[in-house]
């Protein structure tokens, strides 16, 4: 392995999140890792900011070695400019972001506040990947896809930070880690042995993994209604996509740009 990687781990999940800590353990055997993550859900959040309220932030005890942890009241794209610019003693190498519990793909993306960190990381100067995968807790889901996740993710870690120049992706791989640059990184929701490998390079698609829709849930007072969201899953998209790829059971790779 070459140089010991400065990383900043975030997540919309929150701190307490089962991903984030499987993604900040596999993301310590390359170097010091800085977890600043959300002191509860913050899903869906997008690219916001903080700007009438005042951020605290505080160290949590996870005991993995290399690993230090703050959690943040603020949201994601607050703990990447927190983390980067007054938490860690050196500004980071590389962001990450994840792994977040469902799909971030298609036009998903523009309300992901996993990929907005990630995005905002790059406008702060820095490489970024963000990491998602199935809904751990979905009736709809294998409950296999974190398996997929475990299973791929060193690979994918080991491709994007230590690339080997002879190795099995020189050819296909995205070819280092550039800062500015998003990878967004996609595990598909099957069992590993149904997982047929990576699709890299995909391009985004420009639909969503999951068609919604809302009912209303109860009639309130002065004529009122609830509204409650529900989501069916996608089962089509184009070739050479996020989401093709995903349905067709590859974690799926593509670059995810700002506007330029």
């Amino acid at each position: 392995m070459g140089k010991t990687w400065k990383i900043l781990i975030t997540n919309d999940d929150g701190i307490d999140a089962k991903g984030l800590k499987r993604l900040a353990e596999a993301a310590s055997k390359y170097g010091e890792v800085w977890v600043v993550a959300p002191d509860g859900q913050r899903s869906a959040a997008s690219h916001s900011l903080t700007i009438n309220d005042p951020l605290d932030v505080y160290p949590v005890e996870w005991g993995m070695e290399n690993v230090h942890v703050f959690s943040c009241t603020g949201l994601p794209s607050d703990c990447v400019r927190i983390g980067s610019k007054y938490v860690m003693p050196e500004e980071p190498d590389v962001v990450f972001s994840g792994i977040n519990n469902g799909f971030n793909a298609g036009a998903d993306i523009q309300y992901s506040a996993t990929v907005n960190a990630a995005l905002d990381a790059a406008i702060c100067g820095y490489p970024a990947v963000a990491f998602s995968e199935g809904f751990l807790n979905d009736p709809r889901s294998s409950g296999h896809g974190h398996k997929v996740t475990d299973e791929y993710l060193p690979i994918i870690l080991k491709a994007l930070i230590d690339p080997d120049p002879a190795g099995a992706f020189r050819e296909e791989r995205i070819n280092t880690l550039k800062a500015g640059q998003v990878v967004n990184v996609n595990f598909p929701d099957c069992a590993p042995e149904e997982c047929k490998g990576i699709r890299w390079n995909c391009r985004v698609s420009i639909d969503t993994p999951y068609i919604d829709y809302y009912t209303v849930s109860a009639e309130l007072p002065r004529g009122g209604k609830r509204y409650t969201i529900h989501w069916i899953d996608r089962d089509h998209a184009n070739e050479g996509t996020d989401l093709r790829a995903l349905l067709d059971k590859y974690v799926s790779i593509g670059i995810v740009n700002n506007i330029s």
